[in-house]
């Protein structure tokens, strides 16, 4: 019998129906996050590797689904299906697909038209692929290694620290001032503003 407390998982309820489909039996939510982790590890090897980044349309439907197969699929078994019920965060789940489509076609934009700093526009996606919520649970780290791939196939000499810095341009004491930072910066650019997003995580522009 799982005596994990699913009330305390994560920003994003976990409905009773998903709860049933957690495949390895664990007893605590430290054993849950150490073997998601490792789950996840997997996926960091399986996109990194074979020229899988460099060959893939990173926005394309069955690339975001595929990856977050990977990163989830000895954990859960809705890994990699699209969010069938609301949430306390995300579009309609009607809507998931149509607001995906909007995503790919505005992330080519960016990048053609040079927009935003490539950095900058892997924050922008990785902030929309939160809000869009597009799975059941994982958002927040699946929209991160999309931001890490755009990274590596786009600008490879950059990278986003996810540890993320304060206003002063120093690291944080803990997890949880990163994490009050990261939610309050996501919100203000649920607005259109991603200045918060952009200096917490270093893609501002420099000034010369």
């Amino acid at each position: 019998m799982n005596k994990i407390k699913f009330s305390s998982f994560g920003q994003t309820p976990i409905d009773e129906d998903e709860k049933h489909d957690l495949i390895p039996d664990l007893d605590t939510l430290d054993d849950l996050n150490i073997f998601e982790q490792e789950n996840i590890i997997e996926a960091q090897k399986w996109v990194g590797g074979s020229n899988i980044i460099k060959k893939s349309d990173l926005l394309d439907f069955d690339f975001l689904t595929k990856l977050h197969k990977k990163m989830f699929d000895k954990t859960w078994k809705w890994a990699g299906q699209l969010r069938k019920t609301d949430k306390n965060i995300g579009c309609d789940p009607n809507k998931i697909r149509i607001e995906l489509k909007n995503l790919q076609n505005d992330f080519k934009f960016w990048v053609d038209n040079q927009t935003y700093s490539i950095k900058q526009i892997a924050l922008v996606v990785h902030h929309r692929l939160v809000k869009i919520h597009i799975f059941p649970n994982g958002n927040g780290r699946h929209a991160r290694l999309v931001a890490d791939c755009i990274i590596r196939k786009f600008d490879p000499t950059k990278k986003i620290d996810w540890s993320g810095k304060n206003l002063l341009g120093k690291k944080f004491e803990s997890i949880d001032e990163l994490r009050k930072n990261y939610i309050q910066s996501l919100r203000k650019a649920d607005y259109g503003n991603y200045q918060n997003l952009f200096k917490l995580f270093d893609a501002q522009p420099k000034t010369t």
